[in-house]
């Protein structure tokens, strides 16, 4: 059996005292990419997960859909994708405090576009 990174970081973070459901991120993007990092989301990310993020060809991305799963397994998501599935890459896109930052955001109810 082969298993992928992003289930290894899933795992292995499952069994981390010291993870929790949120990153404990003191980062906050400037107004301007905060409102660039909205955009992708809630329209990149919504072409599959749907524009109000209540899933589609990807699951859901809200809060109650989030909230059993590892915040440092959806970053790892967000960063590196998933392989064999529709689900691609951002790390070209986003930062890892800006993955951060959206895992974070997805978990309390993302927010709309301004």
């Amino acid at each position: 059996m082969r298993l992928s990174i992003g289930t290894l970081v899933l795992v292995f973070s499952s069994f981390s005292p010291a993870n929790s459901t949120t990153l404990a991120s003191e980062f906050s993007p400037d107004a301007a990419r905060r409102s660039e990092l909205i955009r992708l989301v809630r329209q990149d990310c919504g072409s599959c997960h749907g524009i109000t993020l209540k899933g589609g060809l990807g699951p859901a991305l809200l809060p109650e859909t989030l909230s059993d799963k590892p915040a440092v397994g959806l970053k790892a998501t967000i960063l590196r994708g998933r392989p064999g599935t529709a689900m691609p890459p951002w790390d070209r896109f986003v930062t890892a405090q800006e993955a951060d930052w959206i895992v974070e955001q997805l978990q309390k109810g993302f927010p709309g576009e301004r």
